[in-house]
């Protein structure tokens, strides 16, 4: 299994950003595709997750309403739209796959891609 996470970049506070989740190497049907962050100093962070499948979606608290998760089945990719963000949004992004137990939870999840840097400007 291959995630190749893209998008990530510099952005005023308010602004949006795209970033993209190239998945391959397994069928992805009873998965689900979760996308968490990294900020220096502090902890890994749940963002967002969507199921393959039923398109059923989560947000943490801090993004629900700015930020959007989404898939394209066919083409095996999975979106994280970003809007108003803020400076406290600025962390290494990271998208992942699993099937296992809450998909809020890391440990859930058995496949990361390598990352990409969103930085907010105040």
């Amino acid at each position: 299994v291959q995630l190749q996470a893209s998008g990530g970049g510099l952005v005023q506070a308010g602004g949006s950003l795209r970033l993209s989740c190239a998945a391959s190497g397994r069928p992805f049907s009873g998965y689900f595709m979760g996308w968490f962050r990294h900020a220096p100093g502090k902890e890994r962070e749940f963002v967002a997750y969507i199921w393959w499948s039923s398109g059923m979606t989560d947000y943490a608290d801090s993004v629900k309403g700015r930020f959007t998760i989404s898939r394209d089945n066919a083409k095996k990719m999975v979106s994280l739209q970003m809007n108003s963000l803020k400076p406290e949004d600025t962390a290494v992004y990271y998208c992942a796959t699993g099937y296992r137990a809450d998909p809020r939870d890391w440990v859930s999840y058995d496949y990361w891609g390598q990352g990409t840097l969103v930085t907010v400007s105040s």
